[in-house]
């Protein structure tokens, strides 16, 4: 088991990796809690021992159960439930799980400390480490929610085995734009060491930079680079009209990215060659889906978390390797996507 630290000061926390990891759950909570609130979703399937007394609370499948009506929902229980702020929540799932049981302990008693044990491989690479949490809105993903960082977090890998294959696949296409964030050879590691490896590469970036603040300054990178690919993805997502996992999504923006550096002069054909043989070496498709509006994508891009100038704004690759680009013409966001249909 490898345990990797995310150093946040006095918010620094453990996320352990390895087959077996959610044994030790009990020896990531918080001393001195005495009740821990169990959010997890009926499909997920995986048992845990928190060692105090527990309860668990069932959300629904899917995007859906992302609102703030579930969050009410969770908090209502909690207080039925008489938690404490010397207690624990201990989301037990995938991102939707990891995100809305983070936000439901951000704010319930103004903040109750929360562990994850993420269960797909989408939420051990990436959603449940880092701190952020949140929900839906009908106008866009993720528009409302919170940074609170967990007091730790369990990817035991040994329960990807029984993932059905297409949640499995959406979890590679998170870990591809790792690829591109500065972890080599991704695709020949053993699954321990590839989610190792992803976990280090966000642990850096959350450890430089816990709450976006670099970009909402100005900066050129920090952490919103781990959005990368994710423009294009939540607008695919927030349109709704497609059978897309979140992962598909991802890989469809990579793709997508590459081809509007392209035309922004940012990156020549090799380098787009490069973001296409990685999503295909996963077995991910690269194209739009099939009827697809994109004068919908491009007003939903319009509304995303990165826009803070103004204008269409995109994580880019470039000579120096990627970087927040503003005010990216209308014209050529439109030709990219054409490209890809």
């Amino acid at each position: 088991m490898k345990r990797i630290s995310l150093e946040l000061g006095e918010r620094s926390y453990p996320v352990l990796v390895g087959p077996g990891a959610r044994h030790e759950l009990a020896s990531l909570l918080p001393r001195g809690s005495k009740k821990s609130a169990v959010v997890t979703q009926a499909g997920v399937g995986v048992e845990v021992d928190t060692g105090r007394e527990q309860r668990v609370f069932m959300i629904g499948e899917g995007e859906e159960a992302k609102s703030l009506s579930t969050v009410e929902q969770l908090c209502r229980g909690f207080a039925e439930f008489r938690l404490t702020r010397a207690d624990v929540v201990v989301g037990v799932g995938g991102g939707v799980v990891t995100d809305v049981a983070g936000f439901a302990a951000a704010v319930y008693h103004r903040g109750v400390a929360v562990v994850h044990v993420a269960t797909t491989l989408l939420g051990q690479v990436d959603a449940a480490i880092g701190g952020k949490t949140g929900v839906n809105l009908p106008e866009g993903k993720n528009l409302v929610g919170a940074f609170w960082q967990p007091a730790g977090v369990i990817c035991d890998t040994e329960v990807l085995s029984t993932l059905p294959p297409r949640e499995y696949k959406s979890g590679l296409g998170e870990m591809a734009k790792y690829a591109f964030l500065g972890v080599a050879d991704l695709a020949e590691l053993p699954l321990e060491e590839a989610v190792a490896r992803c976990v280090e590469c966000k642990a850096r970036f959350v450890s430089a930079d816990p709450h976006e603040l670099s970009d909402l300054a100005g900066g050129k990178g920090g952490r919103v680079l781990l959005n990368y690919g994710h423009t294009l993805a939540h607008a695919l997502e927030t349109v709704g009209h497609y059978d897309l996992r979140h992962g598909e999504a991802v890989a469809v923006g990579l793709i997508f990215a590459a081809h509007l550096a392209r035309r922004l002069g940012r990156v020549g054909d090799e380098r787009v060659g490069e973001h296409q043989a990685v999503v295909s070496s996963y077995g991910l498709a690269s194209r739009l889906p099939a009827g697809v509006n994109v004068g919908e994508l491009v007003d939903v891009m319009g509304r995303d978390k990165k826009a803070t100038g103004g204008g269409l704004t995109f994580v880019l690759d470039g000579p120096r390797g990627l970087e927040v680009v503003r005010s990216v013409p209308v014209d050529d966001v439109m030709a990219a996507l054409s490209e890809l249909q």
